[in-house]
């Protein structure tokens, strides 16, 4: 089961949400509906090299997803998923831009 962490207010996150819709093998983790979830989310922000990116630029880091063997990816491409395309905009940063 591949574990997705977004939040819905996230335009890269709902176009991901919008391709396992249906599908087993998948599960979202909305990590805005409970503090668990964002606990759960943060733990894997703050341990993963992954993320130093998404830190740097000021960038939350979802959707992120976890594979079957546990390995930890920002590439909805490493979940057989699509990313949103590029000429959609950006999704929103820290500083406000791509809102």
């Amino acid at each position: 089961m591949i574990k997705i962490y977004g939040m819905d207010t996230c335009p890269d996150c709902a176009y991901v949400k919008a391709q396992v819709k249906d599908k087993s093998g998948y599960e979202l983790i909305d990590i805005g509906s409970h503090v668990k979830n964002l606990k759960a989310f943060l733990k894997l922000r703050d341990s993963s090299p992954v993320f130093d990116e998404a830190r740097k630029n000021g960038y939350a880091g979802i959707p992120c997803f976890v594979l079957d063997d546990g390995t930890v990816t920002l590439s909805p491409e490493d979940a057989g998923l699509e990313p949103r395309p590029a000429d959609e905009g950006l999704s929103c940063s820290i500083d406000g831009t791509g809102c």
